[in-house]
């Protein structure tokens, strides 16, 4: 058993970061160093790499997975792993130089002290030039371990001080497997959960047990094929713009109903004595700016949500266009067979293109906070005049 486990077709990142944790213990060595950035599309698995290699850091054997410390770093318990994930759209400056105080303090049990910031291209310019000064000269017992899609989301001058962990999107047969093995699945469920997913090991697991999840990508999937004139375009932006709403506020709703419960309970809410008046208006506070943090985290969460239902239209055009061109290629929407065929015989691969274009247009505007149902709306106006 090793905390490597569970990345799924990573071999060659496994392999590295394996060497790098052994390096400390074994005198050094060029494989380990203070500055890590670990890049991969979504679904590749960075930021669980990225934990895995801190759990190995800590661990005494490496990342046995068994430990204490393993399972302190892998359940997000450890004292001397930060673990930072921005809650909103950004991150920024001030809340970045606290984060670089706190990783300079020395360790308080392990041999480091690591800071797992995933999502770091959401730092602001200006938390990311703070970021560049700990990662140019960090503690000497500082490790910091940097997650983003790509290595040019990150300023020139931190890449270039960081070593890269490139993740790949898992291959179908691969996640086919862990969801058999791991999981428990049958393997005809498994693989057309993997194969929807495109690689998404994440995603597979949300398509192969959550019904209404593959009912809502039914849904998207179907639009496409639906777009017959104007009013078909107003309804289907519509009906995307309502379901990606419905998705995000119930997600939302769930975490924070969870987080409420537990700064009343932490505050002592319910509670008789000298102290209850004091621990109400404390709470009252806490509640506050929790609250302004639930807020921030459900913009991000709409965002991510639109962006999961516009690449599964992405997906449907690209597969319209394997159709066209005749590629021996999997079909990630291939469930929408039907369709995908209605739409490849009713149009040219140029147009099959210039869709494709749109979707990823409008992923465009969505991020530059126009209007999601506006946004919609010109997509889908051309998606129809293709």
């Amino acid at each position: 058993m090793s905390v490597f486990d569970d990345l799924v077709g990573q071999d060659e990142a496994v392999a590295a970061l394996r060497a790098a944790a052994g390096a400390p213990a074994g005198g050094g060595g060029t494989s380990m160093t203070h500055s890590w950035l670990f890049t991969g599309p979504p679904g590749s698995g960075r930021s669980e790499a990225a934990r895995a290699f801190a759990a190995a850091l800590q661990c005494p054997d490496g990342g046995c997975g068994h430990c204490p410390s393993c399972h302190q770093v892998l359940t997000g318990t450890h004292a001397d792993v930060l673990y930072v994930r921005p809650s909103g759209l950004s991150f920024g400056v001030e809340r970045t130089r606290e984060l670089v105080l706190r990783a300079a303090a020395r360790p308080a049990s392990g041999p480091f002290r690591v800071v797992l910031f995933e999502d770091a291209d959401r730092a602001t310019e200006a938390a990311s030039n703070a970021l560049l000064k700990a990662v140019e000269e960090p503690s000497p017992r500082t490790v910091w371990l940097l997650c983003t899609p790509t290595a040019e989301d990150m300023l020139v001058t931190i890449r270039s001080r960081c070593r890269l962990v490139r993740l790949r999107t898992p291959t179908t047969a691969a996640v086919v497997r862990a969801l058999v093995e791991r999981d428990g699945m049958e393997e005809s469920a498994a693989a057309e959960a993997a194969r929807a997913a495109a690689g998404r090991l994440d995603r597979a697991r949300l398509l192969a047990s959550d019904a209404e999840a593959r009912e809502r990508r039914a849904e998207v999937l179907s639009l496409p094929a639906r777009l017959d004139g104007t009013g078909a375009c107003v309804s289907a932006a519509a009906r995307l713009y309502e379901l990606a709403e419905a998705e995000a506020k119930a997600a939302s709703a769930a975490l924070d109903e969870t987080e409420r419960a537990e700064v009343k309970a932490a505050f002592g809410e319910g509670g008789t004595g000298k102290g209850v008046a004091k621990a109400v208006r404390g709470a009252a506070g806490a509640l506050k700016d929790l609250e302004e943090r639930q807020k921030r985290r459900a913009t991000r969460i709409k965002r991510d949500t639109y962006d999961t239902a516009l690449t599964e239209l992405v997906l449907f055009y690209r597969d319209v266009l394997a159709l066209q061109m005749g590629a021996p290629v999997e079909l990630p929407t291939g469930s929408a067979r039907g369709d995908l065929e209605r739409v490849a015989r009713g149009s040219a691969p140029e147009s099959t293109l210039r869709r494709i274009d749109a979707v990823m247009e409008c992923r465009r505007r969505i991020d530059a906070n126009v209007h999601p149902q506006i946004a919609l709306e010109a997509m889908t106006a051309a998606l129809y005049e293709g």
